[in-house]
């Protein structure tokens, strides 16, 4: 789930995080034109943009936090769905993200404090061509479509036996079924987000709430599980409204807007995902069980990446080797924490000492750092 309030602890992973993922210092757009940086500058009060209108295809938004607060800024479509987004952009600190953008009207957002409907500027993509692609892509984007509704179609059954345990008022089995009912949607998660309303509705914490939102969905039953150690009338309706929420996102997974950028953004969200709140705890902080999501958020963006690595081979190989590296140097951390390296019995996170959390998250930051270079590097061949 996207973070919204963070802790000291949290705003601390973030600004390590986004000081090595800031690389608009020496911006230059992906497809060497000038015309297609866009220079979006947050504040705690003000969205400023370089330019209103610009030209459709592969669109570099280089991003300046000047705020005092953690910001994050959106590029939707008019409905408030998602086409490219950056999240935990730390006071200070620079961002870029690469963007397929088609012709047409656009809204850029900007959410200080992470919260709201933020602060918007109405902007234009112009022209009637669709950015260029190499077919490989295609095939990419069509097998990444297939996987995200594998994922949809999986979770369903676990997360009906999850409900099952909750509507019959047994407190293990919902315990255990717990955990496993959230890998598929993990390991998607950017194309839930991408929707806008199922992610609030189903994996939001206490903390991210909005003024006047009801809290619903898994952390709402986890508390109800590990910290009130009791199932009431209200969870059991809560669990039926969760299934109902879960089929929507498995019914809309299809009708996604896919793009290579996008899911090189999304393997990298899925990244910062792990570091402001699996890392830090607070994402399963009444279960412990951070370490079955964090690798659902790793085993995801990984999948993006094996997908797109054939042409960001071909585009840019020391970033491929690089990524092949931080991928099985995180992967083999995560594999310290389980017996057997096919389950997902991870050992419990408040089991894991302050040392060993700096050194995953020393890992999932050594994996950032290139994998925000992944959308470029598919978008155009390093000089």
């Amino acid at each position: 789930m996207r973070a919204v309030r963070l802790s000291v602890v949290t705003a601390t992973a973030v600004a390590a995080l986004t000081a090595l993922t800031g690389c608009t210092e020496k911006a230059s757009s992906s497809s060497g034109d000038s015309d297609r940086v866009i220079d979006v500058t947050a504040t705690d009060s003000k969205c400023e943009i370089s330019k209103k209108e610009f030209p459709a295809g592969h669109v570099e938004f280089a991003i300046e936090n000047k705020g005092s607060k953690v910001t994050e800024v959106y590029v939707l479509f008019p409905d408030d769905r998602i086409v490219a987004e950056r999240e935990n952009i730390g006071p200070g600190t620079k961002q870029k993200v690469t963007a397929e953008v088609k012709a047409g009207d656009y809204t850029i957002a900007c959410k200080p404090g992470m919260k709201g409907d933020g602060i918007r500027q109405q902007v234009k993509a112009t022209g009637g061509s669709a950015a260029k692609r190499d077919p490989r892509l295609d095939t990419a984007v069509a097998a990444y479509r297939q996987y995200a509704q594998e994922q949809a179609d999986a979770t369903l059954p676990l997360a009906k036996t999850f409900a099952a345990a909750v509507r019959a008022g047994d407190l293990e089995a919902a315990k255990k079924a717990y955990a496993p009912s959230r890998i598929g949607w993990e390991r998607t998660e950017p194309v839930a987000e991408s929707f806008g309303d199922i992610d609030p509705k189903v994996d939001v914490r206490a903390d991210g709430l909005e003024d006047g939102q009801k809290w619903t969905g898994w952390h709402r039953l986890e508390k109800s599980l590990w910290q009130d150690k009791k199932i009431t009338a209200e969870d059991k309706t809560l669990a039926d409204q969760l299934i109902t929420d879960l089929t929507d996102w498995q019914n809309r997974v299809g009708k996604a807007d896919i793009t290579p950028t996008s899911m090189a953004n999304g393997a990298k969200e899925l990244l910062d995902e792990v570091a402001t709140g699996k890392v830090t705890g607070e994402e399963e902080r009444y279960s412990h069980t951070d370490l079955v999501d964090f690798k659902g958020n790793v085993e995801g963006a990984e999948k993006s990446y094996e997908l797109l690595k054939p042409v960001a081979k071909e585009n840019n190989p020391a970033l491929v080797t690089k990524l092949d590296k931080q991928f099985a140097a995180l992967n083999t951390l995560l594999d310290k924490y389980r017996a057997d390296k096919t389950s997902y019995d991870f050992t419990s996170y408040d089991k894991v000492g302050d040392g060993d959390r700096k050194q995953l998250s020393d890992g999932v930051n050594a994996l950032a750092e290139p994998l925000s270079k992944l959308a470029a590097a598919v978008v155009t061949k390093s000089s």
